[in-house]
């Protein structure tokens, strides 16, 4: 395996799938990772990630010097990405300093020594930089491997230490050939093997819930008709079967008919015996009545959940007995969104996967947490779950609240699911939505005027979000033809009383988010 240490890059995570893309397992852990961990986890190879710091900062990331000396003494191979980069030459006591040119963006890289980490590359290639500080000096026997027009040192190697380092990022596609210096550092310089295959990680992801469910214990599962939950519910039921129960809560949050669609597809076609329907969508609305914070509606949407579920689940608990585990449908990189693996990592909003009052005594299980979303769509396909499902568009845990900006009642939760419906039927008409990442409406509540027939109008504002990423980490807005977008357009404005105005959002994550709240 792999160990990929976070110092507060925004492509850390890109770096792990990267890795597990190659058929090689990786884990990311916070910059300040015990000794102990490493000893356990017995890693092939260790990289340091990018960060937005400086290395020379008095309180900057670092490892501890235990650690870092354990890597160098065992000689594990590192490679330095970046502010990882940096920080080797550092500890090593090289030296780092700013320069007035910085490097952001595509720069040709010149490789001026042969390697093993840049084998089977051009003399000549694209990489994209993204820093302003730079190697000034080596620490004794490391090799410059590369340069580029700015930077002397882009690339060095100590080969006695199986020490390597980029100051550009082979991790994202803006570098073409990043991919093989991955490769290179994984099965020329750490001789990894490729033994990351998500048919064996069902395989023995099934025997260890079922060792630790055993035999007669129960779990509940809030299923919300997403690609992670369901995912989930349909591991746990090949695992334990019917001792799964699942509770799928109505919250009025939902796209059109989807409480339908949902129940449809997990007792009809699945044939899930223990599937409990909660309508709770009055209930759900009056607590957001007036609420226009979207962090407040996150909060009450979360606690009002907590109620709802947990009410529901003493009533199992009292006809059902041995219910001893929740499970959720929590994925990797919602570690990302919920709590930093490192903690120079910013916290960028609360999540919407809950736990259960302590008092409820259940168990977590999260089976899928150590997964990235495209991994978790193959093992659903494995599964025997339905394309459709399995490929179906994230959808926000909050729902339709954080694409209803402002205060929520019916009315406008009705006005965006029949335009979210329209948008949804074109983009499929036209064979777009396998696609893209995401699309969705999303309801500006400031009114504008129209003229309708011989009438002026007074309405809000539809605003089209469409999006194409990997794993949601970056995303960039689709570049959808401009009749469909008319058409969309048309349609919306013409069948959907409460919108006279379309607009198309245009703008990349970073630095906007894919979601408006």
């Amino acid at each position: 395996m792999i160990i990929v240490l976070d110092f507060g890059g925004q492509y850390c995570h890109l770096i792990a799938r990267r890795i597990r893309d190659l058929g090689v397992y990786s884990e990311i852990f916070p910059f300040s990772i015990k000794l102990e961990t490493i000893k356990n986890r017995q890693p092939e190879g260790i990289i340091f990630s990018g960060g937005p710091r400086s290395v020379y900062e008095s309180d900057s990331p670092n490892l501890t010097k235990e650690v870092f000396q354990y890597i160098l003494d065992k000689k594990i191979p590192i490679l330095g990405i970046c502010y990882g980069f940096h920080l080797i030459i550092h500890n090593l006591d090289g030296k780092i300093v700013s320069k007035k040119q910085k490097e952001y963006g595509k720069t040709k890289l010149e490789i001026i020594k042969s390697n093993l980490l840049l084998d089977s590359l051009n003399p000549t290639e694209i990489v994209w930089n993204s820093h302003g500080d730079h190697v000034k000096k080596l620490p004794p026997n490391f090799d410059i491997l590369a340069k580029t027009e700015t930077c002397p040192i882009a690339s060095y190697a100590n080969r006695e230490k199986h020490i390597y380092g980029v100051q550009f990022h082979p991790e994202v596609k803006n570098t073409p050939k990043g991919q093989i210096i991955l490769e290179n550092f994984l099965f020329k310089i750490a001789h990894c093997k490729k033994e990351w295959e998500l048919k064996n990680w069902i395989k023995e992801s099934i025997k260890g819930i079922k060792e630790k469910i055993g035999n007669e214990d129960k779990v509940i599962l809030g299923l919300s008709g997403g690609v992670d939950s369901s995912v989930t519910a349909a591991l746990l039921h090949k695992a334990i079967g019917d001792r799964l129960h699942c509770i799928f809560v109505n919250n009025g949050l939902l796209r059109k008919n989807e409480e339908n669609e949902v129940q449809n597809i997990f007792k009809e076609q699945l044939g899930f015996k223990n599937f409990h329907f909660v309508n709770a969508e009055e209930i759900f609305l009056e607590k957001l009545k007036g609420i226009d914070n979207p962090e407040e509606k996150r909060r009450v949407i979360g606690h009002t959940f907590i109620k709802v579920f947990e009410k529901k689940t003493l009533e199992l608990e009292k006809a059902f007995p041995n219910i001893k585990y929740l499970a959720q449908g929590t994925i990797y990189p919602d570690r990302v969104e919920t709590a930093a693996t490192s903690k120079a990592t910013a916290k960028i909003k609360s999540h919407h996967n809950v736990t259960l009052p302590d008092d409820m005594k259940l168990e977590l299980i999260e089976p899928l947490k150590d997964l990235y979303k495209d991994e978790v769509r193959k093992i659903g396909l494995e599964l025997d779950l339905s394309k459709e499902v399995v490929y179906r568009h994230p959808f926000p845990g909050p729902g339709l609240a954080v694409r209803c900006l402002g205060p929520i009642d019916k009315n406008k939760l009705e006005i965006l699911k029949d335009a979210d419906t329209i948008l949804l039927e074109e983009i499929e008409k036209a064979n777009l939505y396998d696609k893209l990442w995401q699309i969705f409406c999303v309801l500006i509540p400031v009114k504008t005027v129209g003229v309708m027939g011989d009438y002026r109008t007074y309405e809000y504002i539809c605003s089209i979000r469409a999006v194409e990423s990997i794993d949601a980490m970056t995303a960039s807005f689709a570049k959808l033809d401009w009749d469909l977008l008319e058409r969309i357009g048309t349609r919306i404005i013409n069948e959907v009383k409460g919108f006279n105005r379309v607009v198309y959002d245009i703008s990349n994550k970073p630095p906007s988010t894919i979601e408006y709240e």
